[in-house]
């Protein structure tokens, strides 16, 4: 009924906020199985109809429902987390259309700083998210549609990253008392993310903090150095 608008400003307005908050709640407030079914599928309609409140401007939408998503690839009912996956799944497929076929680059994004974030939530990573990010690594080889694109390799490269980073994060856990050894796996975190300039900054803003915890000055000036490096490099790619 509302369509034009939601869709006025490319879905960047105030009403498509409201309407987006109220899907939202249905995942934040602990819902049955069988609701749960009906708001994947009100959500995969919604993201169909909507693609750019996603996926261009702003990626305040996108995150929050990355993180939402993610969490309930987690859930303990395993219809939930196939579901879940599902959707997960379908968004980042709209997103690989949305950018005509190039690439996933704000879902990939988003996803993973959801995960760096649902770590310290949620305490994510067991056996019941891995299991999750196997089914959307089986939709991806599944896809015949998608068979001659480079999309099931970057979903592929995605989930391969999620897993970097759980893993490094349980390292992290082991060695918090090492600072040393700390800021290693951080640096190496960081050093991975190269082509993603935003999430480099985020660990390396990470790692300085260790630094000047640690009362080593000239460790976290070098960090937020590279920091200003990469920033430059970006503005000035931007012209």
């Amino acid at each position: 009924t509302f369509q034009r608008q939601l869709q006025q400003s490319d879905c960047q307005n105030v009403l498509m906020k409201k309407v987006f908050d109220t899907h939202m709640l249905f995942l934040q407030i602990n819902q049955s199985a069988a609701a749960l079914k009906h708001v994947f599928a009100a959500l995969r309609l919604f993201v169909g109809k909507f693609p750019s409140a996603f996926f261009q401007g702003q990626a305040d939408l996108c995150g929050s429902l990355c993180y939402e998503i993610l969490k309930c690839c987690n859930h303990r009912s395993r219809s939930t987390q196939t579901e879940a996956s599902a959707l997960l799944y379908f968004f980042m497929r709209k997103n690989f259309e949305f950018n005509k076929q190039k690439s996933i680059v704000r879902s990939h994004l988003q996803l993973i700083k959801a995960v760096s974030q649902l770590i310290a939530d949620a305490g994510i990573g067991g056996s019941r998210f891995q299991h999750s990010l196997a089914i959307i690594n089986n939709f991806a080889n599944g896809d015949k549609q998608m068979k001659n694109v480079n999309f099931p390799a970057e979903v592929k490269d995605l989930t391969k990253r999620i897993r970097t980073v759980l893993m490094a994060t349980a390292q992290m856990k082991e060695h918090e008392k090492d600072p040393e050894m700390l800021v290693d796996l951080q640096y190496s975190l960081a050093n991975s993310y190269a082509s993603t300039p935003e999430l480099r900054r985020t660990w390396l803003e990470s790692m300085a903090k260790i630094h000047a915890r640690n009362g080593d000055l000239s460790e976290a000036a070098m960090c937020y150095i590279h920091i200003a490096a990469l920033i430059a490099e970006y503005l000035k790619r931007k012209g």
